[in-house]
C-alpha cells in the first residue's frame, strides 16, 4: 500500500447505510462494474458520476450500516475511491471492506471541519492532513495492512501461499 496519498474530498453524513451505498433493486445486475453508477443514489443521483479515481470520502457516524451485503464496499472501490474516513464504522461493513481491499480510517474531528471538493493527504498508520493541520490515527494491524495491499482477502491468502497469478 501506498503509504501516503492524497484526494478530492467527498463528504456524507451519519448513517450512511449500504442502501444508500448501493440499493437493492441494483443488486440484480450481473457485475459491480454494472451497479456502480447507481452508488449513493437515493441521497445524491449524481454523486457516482462525480466521482474520479482516487477521491476520498469523509463520513458521520455508523458508515455502512445496515444490511451486511458485500456489494458495498466492493462498488466503492470500483468507483475509485482510495479510503473512506469517517467518525465510525458498522462493524460488519468494516470486515466486508477489509476483505475487499478497501481502507477505512477512523476519525472523529475531520468530518467537522473539511469543505467537499478540497484535498486531504492520508499518511496510513499515522496521520491526515488537512489545509496544513494534522489530524493522527491509529494504526492499523499489519494484517489488516497486508490484506488491504494485496486488494483483499483473497489476494492476500494466494500471496501468502505462493498462489499469485
Amino acid at each position: 500500500m501506498n503509504d501516503k496519498f492524497s484526494g478530492k474530498i467527498w463528504v456524507l453524513g451519519d448513517d450512511i447505510d449500504t442502501d444508500i451505498i448501493i440499493p437493492t433493486e441494483y443488486l440484480a445486475l450481473k457485475t459491480v462494474r454494472e451497479m456502480a453508477p447507481y452508488a449513493f443514489s437515493p441521497l445524491r443521483p449524481e454523486l457516482a458520476g462525480q466521482i474520479e479515481k482516487g477521491d476520498i470520502i469523509v463520513a458521520g457516524k455508523n458508515f455502512g450500516c445496515g444490511s451486511s451485503r458485500e456489494q458495498a464496499p466492493e462498488i466503492i472501490k470500483a468507483l475509485g475511491i482510495k479510503c473512506v474516513i469517517a467518525k465510525s464504522f458498522a462493524r460488519i461493513f468494516f470486515r466486508n471492506a477489509i476483505n475487499n481491499g478497501l481502507l477505512l480510517i477512523e476519525n472523529g474531528a475531520l468530518q467537522d471541519v473539511v469543505t467537499e471538493g478540497d484535498q486531504i493527504e492520508v499518511e496510513v498508520n499515522a496521520q491526515i492532513t488537512y489545509r496544513g493541520e494534522a489530524y493522527p490515527i491509529a494504526s492499523l494491524p499489519q494484517n489488516l495492512v497486508d490484506i488491504i495491499d494485496a486488494g483483499g482477502l483473497v489476494k492476500a491468502m494466494r500471496r501468502l501461499n505462493g498462489l499469485e497469478d
